[in-house]
């Protein structure tokens, strides 16, 4: 077999990034895959015949610009959408519409939600800037700031107390002194709240879930590009990373998984295949999460003991449902939301509970119940990109919080069909010809989004955005910043790495340059 100077393990949108850095720089690079097809969790994806879907991640984040100018992902087709969302509580509440143009978004929130609510979201994008400096969010090619430097990022007390609130603060905490009328702004809190904990393991009352509100919330500067849909799906992004990398003159091999990265007088010096074959590099990039690359992948005797636990204590409890339906056509939404009929307002749609109902259905999961109202959130991509379903047809997915992941008085298979129901049901409440026009449907838990994609409890962030999971104790190219890997030549390069989570490419790209580096 042929020799390879690097090896990238994991196809996904971190591997790829990774693996095309090496090889534009000249490093004979080889990227595997177990799976079927490359893109991991960045894939677009025929489920049913003529229906493709983006069966996890579905935008590309905010981003670092230069790793982006780095990539070349400014070249790719864009859908451009002037309404990104529209969010409502499906209890005859005015919805939320969020303008893509700062000022059209300004003056809806203005003239039909109020002043307080303008006043509320530029307090809280003052709040969030603090914080987002603090955790590096579009910061490339930079390590993990310790706790002091996360607070000397803060420039006055306004700020500290930001960057306070984020690492031990909750959602609720945050948007009650912002958007405090829980009914008048009862949709605007209810899709922040959401936004936060669908990365975490906590309801959104829970010391420490301001962390993920504040990841959410982080506006890019003139560092950073500005967050896109591509057409084509999401897919579009990886098989221009994948071509990228096979132009410059590297390698995708599918079906290939990865056992044993080899290690030889504290060295990598390649990786074992499942099949039992080799193949030799000095450079191993594993974009699989970190705690799987360390404490299954490599030798238990080249790693100190508490290294290993240290990476072992990674909290991965993903709790949500997926659904993705093949639609006869588009629902008809009926009174008083009308207005959800105009294509320009059916990109995204989140029918959403307060952030007190959020609470109480996290705390239910934790006891095996399913959310009686589950919030969900619904994407209608064909509606924009015709190519993702068949003429007259549309392509839909929904996304739903919590799913119970223990459960003792009822079985898995009954509470991923009852939640499942019920996701549908509340559709229907506001699209009543909503489940005549279901052709076929599937419904992924975590257990799926584990089996399919290598996330460890099917958590996609590889490591929730806990913020004691964030900062100096989320690993960086050589692990933790205070207690690297004692191994030469292996990086890490996954969603569970500093720069990530989230489809933003900063881990890969960040591996990838710190193996130039060392390499020099």
């Amino acid at each position: 077999m042929a020799q390879f100077d690097a090896v990238v393990i994991g196809a996904g949108h971190n591997g790829l990034a990774a693996a095309a850095v090496l090889q534009k720089a000249g490093v004979r690079t080889l990227c595997l895959d177990s799976k079927l097809y490359a893109g991991g969790m960045a894939s677009t994806v025929e489920l049913f015949d003529g229906y493709r879907f983006e069966i996890a991640g579905s935008l590309q984040f905010p981003t670092s610009a230069k790793v982006s100018e780095e990539l070349g992902l400014g070249e790719l087709p864009t859908v451009d959408l002037d309404v990104m969302s529209v969010s409502l509580r499906g209890i005859g509440d005015e919805p939320v519409v969020y303008y893509t143009d700062p000022m059209k978004l300004l003056t809806h929130l203005n003239d039909v939600h109020g002043a307080e609510a303008v006043n509320g979201m530029a307090g809280l994008m003052a709040w969030s800037q603090a914080p987002t400096r603090a955790l590096g969010r579009f910061e490339a090619g930079v390590p993990p700031k310790t706790i002091d430097e996360m607070f000397a990022c803060g420039r006055n007390e306004f700020e500290r107390s930001a960057i306070s609130d984020m690492l031990f603060g909750s959602v609720v905490d945050v948007l009650d002194r912002y958007l405090p009328d829980a009914e008048k702004h009862g949709a605007l809190r209810g899709m922040l709240s959401f936004l936060a904990v669908n990365t975490t393991y906590r309801g959104p009352a829970v010391p420490g879930s301001a962390a993920a509100l504040a990841f959410g919330l982080a506006m890019p500067d003139e560092n950073a590009t500005l967050m896109k849909k591509f057409r084509g799906g999401i897919g579009t992004l990886t098989a221009h990373l994948a071509d990228t990398l096979q132009r410059h003159g590297g390698e995708v091999r599918l079906r290939s998984k990865v056992d044993e990265i080899l290690v030889a007088d504290a060295h990598v010096v390649g990786v074992r295949l499942e099949d039992g074959s080799t193949i030799d590099a000095s450079i191993v990039v594993s974009a699989v999460a970190p705690d799987h690359t360390v404490t299954k992948m490599i030798d238990a005797n080249l790693v100190p003991s508490d290294v290993r636990d240290r990476f072992a204590r990674v909290d991965h409890r993903g709790s949500y449902l997926q659904m993705h339906f093949a639609l006869d056509g588009m629902p008809t939404f009926a009174a008083p939301y009308e207005a959800l009929n105009d294509p320009e307002m059916q990109s995204a749609i989140g029918l959403f509970s307060t952030p007190e109902e959020l609470q109480r259905q996290w705390e239910d999961s934790r006891r095996g119940i399913v959310p009686e109202d589950p919030a969900v959130a619904m994407q209608f991509p064909s509606v924009h990109d015709a190519g993702l379903a068949p003429d007259g047809k549309h392509a839909m997915s929904a996304f739903s919080m919590w799913f119970p992941i223990t459960y003792e008085h009822a079985s898995y298979g009954d509470l991923k069909v009852e939640m499942g129901r019920r996701v549908i049901e509340k559709i229907t409440r506001v699209a009543p010809d909503f489940e005549s026009k279901i052709i076929r449907y599937t419904t992924f838990t975590p257990r799926h989004m584990g089996t399919m994609f290598g996330a460890p409890g099917g958590d996609y962030c590889h490591g929730l955005i806990h913020p004691e999971q964030m900062g100096p104790n989320r690993p960086g190219p050589r692990g933790f910043a205070d207690d690297p890997i004692p191994i030469e030549g292996l990086y890490l390069g996954s969603a569970g790495c500093h720069g990530g989570p989230g489809i933003t490419f900063i881990p890969g790209y960040n591996a990838a340059v710190q193996a130039l580096a060392d390499a020099r």
